[in-house]
């Protein structure tokens, strides 16, 4: 069995997303952005952003809530700071670390897809509020493999892991991301949690939190 999750509203409170994290990368970019000219790996983000004004369109990016790469990559790197110098430590429900290793010492293969980037989900998992929980994982996606409403998406997965797509379990807060894996041959369900106010579709089985997650893929 494999389990491809979600973080934003399934491993995550919605809240520390943007009350914390995407507050903390708006104070610090234009900082970031003069102590780190010269970087290469800041160069090549910026040279993605249109315009000549970068940090106006990154700005503008961030109060759109806008899914662009650059910004994803950017906020990353940023945060990268944060965490390393502990002003962030990652924000996980109280259910999660504990399933995330009971399912990994029993041999269930684990990765993420979330639209945050990559560098940005190993910090959090690496610095979290449960100790570092990225060596669980097999990998980490981001939407350079493609947007998460996209069934395409997940068919890249599934074949980056070397896994059929019937065996992979996604879990998501978002109904039309578990269609979209569902359209691809994944199996789904739904983390509906009462604090973050999601509401159930009606078209996949539902887990409150990650103890009610169902323990072999099933097609809801």
């Amino acid at each position: 069995m494999r389990i491809l999750t979600d973080i934003e509203g399934t491993t995550t409170a919605i809240a520390f997303v943007h009350r914390t994290l995407f507050p903390h990368a708006r104070e610090a970019l234009d900082g970031f952005l003069r102590a780190h000219a010269d970087d290469a790996q800041v160069q090549a983000i910026l040279r993605d952003v249109p315009g000549e004004d970068k940090p106006a369109q990154l700005r503008a990016w961030m109060a759109a809530d806008a899914k662009a790469t650059p910004l994803k990559a950017l906020q990353g790197l940023i945060w990268r700071r944060g965490y390393e110098s502990g002003a962030l430590r990652g924000h996980l429900w109280p259910d999660v670390a504990p399933a995330l290793r009971a399912w990994h010492a029993a041999g269930t293969r684990l990765a993420v897809y979330s639209s945050g980037s990559e560098e940005a989900q190993r910090l959090l998992f690496r610095h979290s509020e449960a100790g570092d929980l990225e060596p669980l994982f097999d990998g980490f996606h981001d939407t350079r493999i493609g947007a998460k409403r996209e069934a395409a998406s997940y068919a890249r997965i599934a074949q980056a892991w070397g896994a059929a797509p019937g065996d992979i379990l996604f879990l998501s807060d978002v109904a039309e991301e578990l269609d979209a894996a569902r359209e691809a041959g994944l199996a789904t369900c739904q983390l509906v949690r009462a604090e973050d106010g999601t509401q159930a579709s009606g078209r996949h089985l539902v887990a409150r939190d990650f103890t009610e997650v169902p323990p072999a893929p099933a097609k809801g």
